[in-house]
This record gives structure tokens, sequence and C-alpha cells, in this order.
């Protein structure tokens, strides 16, 4: 009996970690580490592996640290596949702590792995700063006395950790730096995690109300979300097609190629700029099909890279 408890508590607590956006954080890694090969940087196995065992209990650490500080809130909301929380602690509350305490666990050790990748690879101390402020950035989100996400800064936040962190991370290990090559890739995964953001927040507008959050869809509406989300993928699919026209077709970057993968989630984009819903369950079936197909892109984006490199 006891052995039953104690796997279905494991179970659980595995569940509030919704591995799923860890997976979303690795393509982004992954993408980073290609940009960085097919612009000419020397492939590194073991940086990459290492890289990454920094990277994934930083990530991870987000999914359990925003449960426990957004427990309240979450309450008046639906779990959904990519929206709500994971449901967990509202069900389970005695796991808080322990949501707490892996989470701060989880940032200590990206903290320490950073540390020993920046001994073993004779890293600047830039690299600890960037991997610190990811760490801060991701607690802080939703942790007090900060709390991004409850201050009308949580769009910013995810700006910064999906469109520069992230892939920067996989761009950093590959090249050891960052440079205006770095920028110009950039430039259009900040427009994509905004439009990923709001895809998040749609479902939850009435339980952030509730839960007084200061969300960007809580503020402006549903209406309002649905265009700039589709705003910025427009935006996304027009400076690849500029870019395109801009580097010579010998390049291996393949502006094209990406802009004809981009007009996946554009299309998705195009159908909730058109019907713009405000019932919450439609305006969530829409935007969990927005977030599916950013996620395809993304994966698509990494294979055409991998084909390029081999």
């Amino acid at each position: 009996m006891v052995s039953i408890v104690n796997r279905d508590r494991i179970i659980k607590i595995i569940k509030l970690g919704r591995i799923h956006f860890v997976v979303g954080g690795f393509l982004l890694y992954c993408l980073g580490a290609l940009y960085a090969m097919v612009t000419g940087t020397d492939y590194s196995l073991l940086r990459f592996i290492l890289g990454y065992a920094v990277l994934f209990p930083a990530h991870l650490s987000v999914s359990y640290s925003n449960d426990y500080f957004d427990y309240k809130a979450d309450k008046y909301n639906r779990s959904t596949m990519f929206s709500g929380g994971s449901g967990i602690l509202v069900n389970y509350p005695e796991l808080r702590k322990v949501a707490r305490n892996f989470s701060l666990f989880l940032i200590f050790l990206s903290i320490i792995l950073a540390l020993f990748f920046l001994m073993v690879f004779s890293f600047p101390l830039i690299f600890l700063a960037f991997v610190i402020f990811g760490n801060l950035l991701g607690w802080f989100y939703s942790a007090p006395p900060v709390r991004l996400v409850y201050r009308k800064m949580g769009e910013l936040a995810t700006v910064l950790t999906a469109g520069i962190l992230l892939p920067g991370m996989g761009y950093f290990v590959m090249k050891g730096a960052f440079d205006i090559s770095f920028l110009i890739f950039a430039l259009p995964l900040m427009l994509y995690s905004m439009f990923f953001i709001l895809s998040v927040e749609m479902p939850d507008m009435e339980g952030d109300i509730l839960g007084n959050k200061q969300t960007m869809i809580v503020r402006k509406g549903r209406a309002f979300g649905f265009t700039v989300m589709a705003l910025c993928l427009i935006l996304c699919t027009f400076y690849y097609i500029i870019m395109a026209m801009l580097v010579p077709a010998t390049t291996s970057i393949g502006f094209f190629v990406i802009g004809l993968l981009s007009i996946l989630p554009l299309y998705i984009g195009l159908v909730g700029l058109i019907k713009r819903p405000n019932e919450q369950r439609v305006a969530s079936k829409l935007t969990n099909k927005g977030v599916a197909s950013l996620f395809l892109f993304v994966f698509f984006v990494d294979i055409y890279y991998l084909t390029l490199l081999l």
C-alpha cells in the first residue's frame, strides 16, 4: 500500500512539470544551436549535451514555481494542455511545499552545472550571468515581490525567455558568444513568443481576472489579443520573405524555406483574426491549435537545419 501511495505521489509531482513545455524549450535550444552551426560554427556534441543539462532544470523549475505561486489564481481556471496550470496543486494542496522546494533545487542545480560548464570549456563569466538571469526571470515571473505576470510584465518576460534565452542558450554554447547574427535570428522568435504567451493567456481570461493577474488579455480582451497575435505572425512571415530577398540564395540560412514553413502558424493566426471568438471554449480550441502549430514550425525548422548540416 505504501509503495502504491508513493508511486501516485511521484506521478503527480512529475505531472506538475508539464513536460510538453520543456519539449518546446528543447526544440528552441536545438534551433539556436543548429543556427549557430549553419552559420559556420564547429559542432561539439559535448557542449551541446552539457549546455542543455544547464538549461533543462532551469526551464523545468518554472512549471513548479508557477504552479506554486499561481495557486490562488489557478483555482478559477480550468487546466488545459497549454493553459490554466497543471491543476495538481489545486486538487492536492499538500504538494505545494514540494513544488516550491523542488523548483528551488532545480534552479540551484542549473547554476551549479553552469559553473561546471564554465570551467570545463573556459567560457566567459557572462555565460554564468546569462544562466542566473534566466533562472531569476523564470522564478520571478510569478514569485513575490516582483510577480511580473501580476504587474503587466508577463508578456515581456515570456518574449525574453522563449525569444532570446532558450534559443540563445543553444547559440551561446555552440558559438561561445552573441553577435549580430543572433539578433537577426532572434527578432522573429520574439514575435512568435508574443503569439505564444497570448495564446496561453487567452483561455484563462475570466479566471485571471478573478485571480488579479494583469495579462494583456485581461486588460485588453480577447478580440484585441487575436489581433495582436495575427499581426505578430504576419510580421514574422514578411520578415523571412524580406530577408530571403536581401540574403544571397547561396547562403545556408534558408530564409525562403523558413518563410514557407511559417505559413503553418500564420494560417491559424489569420483564422483567429477573422473569427476573434470571445467565448472561452471556442477561443481555447483555437489557441491550442495555434500553440501546436508553433511547436510544429520550430520542429520543422530544426529538421530543415539538420538536413543542411547533413
